[in-house]
């Protein structure tokens, strides 16, 4: 069963391209973004590593640290790494675990807990359910889940859009519209009172539906 929203993300100790390391201390105070493959040397793997090291200065902006994993070791990672920088013309420089035992896989509920094993002896398909994305607030808090398939290569810009969202929404007490991009209108969340509204938006909002109570991207 998948981690559910707003569960403590599970802590670990793990090797990575950067060292070994424990997960929520390496969060410290910021946000982050872990996501999985399911083996290195994969197509569509490689073309989503190096959309995100194109990407990193907006995660950097936002507070948002990245950490990749994939059921290989680390030496073999940093082999991967000349690849990706090779055929998609970014070289990725946020770590990424080695999880040759599988226990971060498991522990994250990507893989059964009976699932035996090394990573050699493992193929892509075996771990095809290693391809998650997960978004952790600095409360160490699970904040969004997304689980794809290998055919299908995730796409960053809806992740930057959910974690504009998540950071703003966590200030304000709002919430976003279906495909709500950054300076659009908002919708005050329903745990405000219309005499609590009142207070904070003073000029009043728009109410389709006494339920629906519209207001600008607070500032």
């Amino acid at each position: 069963m998948t981690l559910q929203i707003n569960a403590v993300a599970p802590d670990f100790e793990a090797e990575t391209t950067a060292g070994r390391i424990k997960f929520h201390d390496w969060i410290g105070d910021s946000w982050a973004l872990l996501f999985s493959h399911p083996k290195d040397f994969t197509p569509v793997c490689t073309t989503e590593l190096g959309a995100l090291a194109k990407l990193q200065p907006e995660f950097d902006k936002r507070g948002v640290k990245l950490i990749g994993l994939s059921v290989d070791p680390v030496h073999k990672h940093a082999q991967w790494v000349d690849d990706i920088n090779e055929t998609q013309g970014a070289r990725p420089t946020f770590p990424m675990i080695g999880d040759t035992d599988l226990k971060v896989s498991k522990l994250y509920n990507m893989l059964p807990a009976d699932v035996a094993g090394d990573a050699d002896s493992r193929t892509a398909a075996d771990n095809a359910t290693v391809r998650n994305v997960f978004i952790i607030g600095p409360d160490k808090k699970i904040k969004l889940v997304l689980v794809y398939p290998m055919t299908t290569g995730r796409n960053f810009q809806e992740i930057l859009r959910v974690i504009d969202s998540l950071q703003m929404t966590a200030k304000h007490r709002v919430a976003t519209p279906a495909d709500w991009q950054q300076g659009q209108d908002v919708i005050i969340a329903g745990s405000v009172t219309n005499d609590e509204a009142k207070t904070i938006y003073p000029n009043g909002w728009k109410e389709p539906k006494p339920y629906i109570r519209i207001v600008p991207q607070p500032k």
